[in-house]
């Protein structure tokens, strides 16, 4: 059995988790941050036989992209602001991060 992490932004979310439901999957559901640029993300947890992993990753790549956005840097805290770009810049953001985890024991109580 693996454990399946997923963390998305919140835009792909609801796309991804209709795609697993679509196919029996079943996703625990985690609200979260992303660090770069301080935005919702939504990280899924997923339970699944060994057999079935490459299908979850499937369903991922079908529905999660990578687009490019125009973001505003925040300003530094503290000194070196001498590198502070003021004005948005085009950076690249969504798809997916994905980790597999062994699962060594499950119980559902």
């Amino acid at each position: 059995m693996k454990l399946v992490m997923v963390i998305v932004q919140d835009k792909d979310a609801v796309h991804l988790l209709d795609g697993l439901l679509a196919r029996g999957l079943r996703a625990t559901k985690l609200a979260s941050t992303g660090g770069f640029l301080r935005e919702g993300n939504t990280t899924l947890m997923i339970g699944i036989e060994d057999e079935r992993l490459e299908e979850v990753v499937q369903v991922v790549r079908a529905t999660c992209r990578a687009r490019e956005q125009l973001v505003t840097p925040l300003a530094p805290l503290g000194g070196g602001s001498e590198s502070y770009v003021p004005y948005p810049v085009e950076v690249l953001v969504g798809g997916a991060t994905v980790f597999v985890l062994s699962v060594e024991r499950f119980e559902k109580v």
